[in-house]
């Protein structure tokens, strides 16, 4: 089989004469290769083809119409110089060697594994090598496995997290997508269950009737709540099938998760708005309600102030007078601030907001003991914005200022908000500075989200700055945010200013 390889020219006298001998002599004992289901052939060292099984022999007189003399006539032209370097070398090195190939038939392409493995033999005080080349058809498994290939690459490459798990529930392979949303590792997941991800909300009878349902070989769907490594909730739709062998037995599980986070934002969104809705009419109503009996007070107070002399109580009255007009500030702020936008674009005089917002602020309970350091340049123009929006945001950002300036234990430390705005180049400025607890690393990324809150429960909604800052962006706007953990905050906003 020296390349290039010429088949030799047998006289068909010798080639039966040869074949003859060869049959006889009991050290091949051929026949015993019959009855395999691979193809055997007996090669000379160059590569003449001496003897066949059965099976290379039918698929030799089906696919051809004369048989070949040499194996090389066996091979795809163009990998008969690699299958003849492998011939070689098993000669060379007295080694069995493999090469994986195709035999290029009359009616149809296989793919085959050939095994060449040289064997010495002494006949009549003659030595001489033959070649035993062992042909496995593996059409199929080349095909199931480009068919494993591309479902790899698909799992491989989905958005959507795939695990599957042996028959016992343990897992045995997650896609990167999985690795990502869970945020564990790989090596931190192949081996476990995935009840390591349990938020514990699902009872025992939910994952019972799972299990019921897929070992039975039935598909289950549901929708499930999972923990990722952090501790943060995942909502997904789990869809688990079995994996059956050739014999119909369940050897596995595969599941896919969609994410259902969005969806569930959704809901929560749909749930605040509507509960923002309820608390301005609860607004309006106290207006209403309130509004007359502080009318009255109002009234009466100035009807008394102008019945007394009595500096003391004149005083006096002047005081109730400053509290009936704070509270009725107060209760048109709220029914103003809950109102739904009008989302008209005015020319707004953003200093003016400024002031607004740190008014309502300091009304608080909360801000009593804060102070208030509003620093505002005189250069600002005029933009085209969303009034009460624009207020909605340094509302939002001032009272997250005054809770993390409460969260502080340190009674010395000052409690400080600082408010300037400035105008530079072509955007106005505004930043918010606090003293407060400030913000950690890991949080400082996720502050923007919707409904992250580092507040305890029921403090908080976690839609403040994601609300706050998608209205900035709306505006063609940047909210920036620079903290670090026990050294306060500070929250940069930047508008565009059209020339």
């Amino acid at each position: 089989m020296r390349s290039p390889v010429k088949s030799k020219k047998i006289s068909t006298a010798n080639k039966s004469a040869k074949s003859e001998t060869m049959t006889d002599d009991a050290l091949f004992g051929f026949d015993l290769f019959n009855a395999l289901p691979d193809m055997y052939f007996l090669l000379d060292a160059n590569g003449e083809i001496l003897k066949l099984n059965k099976k290379a022999d039918e698929i030799v007189k089906a696919n051809l119409d004369s048989n070949p003399t040499n194996f090389l006539d066996l091979v795809d032209l163009c990998n008969r110089e690699n299958v003849n370097n492998i011939f070689f070398q098993c000669i060379s090195f007295g080694k069995t060697r493999e090469i994986e190939t195709q035999f290029l038939l009359a009616k149809k392409e296989i793919e085959v594994r050939i095994s060449f493995s040289l064997h010495k033999f002494t006949i009549d005080g003659k030595k001489i090598e033959y070649i035993f080349a062992v042909v496995k058809d593996v059409t199929w498994e080349k095909a199931k496995e480009i068919e494993l290939q591309r479902f790899f690459n698909i799992v491989e490459s989905s958005l959507n997290p795939i695990l599957i798990t042996d028959i016992n529930g343990k897992m045995i392979y997650v896609n990167p997508a999985f690795v990502k949303v869970s945020g564990f590792k790989k090596e931190e997941l192949i081996g476990k269950n995935p009840r390591i991800f349990g938020s514990g909300k699902l009872n025992r009878k939910f994952w019972d009737k799972m299990w019921q349902t897929i070992s039975s070989g039935k598909v289950w769907f549901g929708e499930v709540e999972d923990r990722k490594k952090n501790g943060e909730p995942f909502y997904t739709q789990l869809l688990i099938s079995p994996i059956f062998d050739k014999d119909e037995k369940v050897t596995g599980y595969f599941g896919i998760h969609r994410d259902l986070s969005e969806k569930r934002t959704l809901e929560k969104q749909l749930i605040h708005t509507q509960k923002m809705e309820s608390i301005g009419t609860l607004a309006a109503g106290v207006a209403h309600e309130v509004g007359n009996p502080l009318a009255s007070i109002s009234a009466l107070v100035q009807v008394a102030q102008r019945s007394t002399v009595d500096p003391f109580i004149k005083e006096k009255l002047d005081l109730v007078k400053s509290q009936v007009t704070r509270i009725s500030k107060i209760i048109r702020d709220l029914v103003d601030f809950s109102r739904p936008s009008n989302f008209e674009l005015q020319r707004v005089n953003i200093n003016e907001c400024v002031k607004e917002a740190v008014e309502i602020t300091k009304v608080g309970t909360k801000a009593k003991t804060i102070a208030f350091d509003v620093k505002l340049s005189d250069d600002i123009p005029n933009l085209p914005l969303v009034v009460d929006q624009l207020e909605q945001v340094f509302v939002n950002i001032l009272l997250n200022a005054v809770d993390a300036i409460n969260e502080v234990k340190d009674e010395k430390k000052e409690k400080r908000i600082s408010i300037e705005s400035a105008f530079s180049q072509d955007e106005v400025i505004i930043t918010f500075n606090d003293t407060g607890s400030g913000i950690s690393e890991e949080n400082l990324t996720k502050i923007f989200e919707p409904f992250f809150t580092t507040k305890s429960q029921g403090k908080g909604t976690g839609l403040g700055l994601w609300v706050s800052y998608g209205i900035i962006r709306s505006f063609q706007g940047k909210l920036e945010v620079q903290s670090n953990k026990g050294m306060g905050t500070t929250f940069t906003i930047k508008l565009p200013v059209e020339k």
